[in-house]
């Protein structure tokens, strides 16, 4: 894990999960759509395939990472030490839906999605993501947070049992959504401590990525990236 770190995070002690590493989560934006499209681009056609549920090429992806309406939703990303983005989460906000949606009386809804590059797997990022969408959704007074998925997804339904999700399973198919608490003063701070944490990691990473970038220019010098 330490290729993913830099902090001890200060709090471990306040939240809960004192022994879990670190991992900064950062909330993606415009100038990370690049690399985005980077990261999907990259995964395998099974990965694919889990991902979208269906499966779907690099004309497809390159839409979908370009219809992404960074205002609307939240992506989340974790970049590793030579700022290479690993893993996305794309919590996707949506009017409510009276027929669709009968678990919930809010105005929205929100579904979530996430990629992991197998080099960066069983590191326990998307159950820590899932938990930023968790107290992200809060935060913005949305009670109930979908997950759908194919039902040979193991680690989304792994992530869904363990969060305690209620999962129906329909033709290969499954839907899960899990009831949420409305926001707090714990939730808000949390929520602002890891994206101040995880907005210094980003910025030591580009720079340090930057100056590697730059060293490679030199005559004679071949940096470790």
């Amino acid at each position: 894990m330490t290729s993913l770190n830099f902090f001890r995070n200060p709090l471990r002690g306040l939240f809960g999960g004192a022994d879990r590493p670190t991992i900064p989560i950062k909330e993606l934006r415009e100038r990370d759509r690049r690399r985005m499209l980077k990261h999907f681009l990259a995964l395998e056609r099974h990965d694919r395939l889990l991902r979208f549920g269906t499966p779907v090429n690099d004309e497809q992806i390159t839409r979908y990472v370009g219809s992404i309406d960074f205002d609307r939703d939240l992506i989340f990303g974790v970049y590793n030490r030579v700022f290479k983005l690993v893993a996305v989460g794309h919590l996707a906000f949506a009017e409510r839906d009276a027929d669709k949606h009968k678990s919930t009386e809010k105005d929205q809804v929100a579904e979530f999605g996430i990629s992991v590059l197998k080099s960066a797997r069983g590191l326990g990022i998307g159950s820590r993501m899932f938990e930023r969408a968790n107290i992200a959704c809060r935060n913005n007074d949305v009670d109930t947070l979908y997950m759908h998925c194919l039902s040979s997804n193991a680690t989304m339904m792994h992530i869904a049992k363990k969060a305690g999700m209620e999962i129906h399973r329909d033709h290969g198919e499954a839907d899960a959504y899990l009831k949420l608490g409305p926001a707090d003063p714990a939730s808000v701070l949390q929520e602002a401590m890891e994206e101040q944490l995880a907005s210094l990691d980003y910025a030591l990473k580009a720079n340090v990525r930057a100056a590697s970038k730059w060293l490679d220019k030199l005559p004679g010098v071949k940096s470790d990236d």
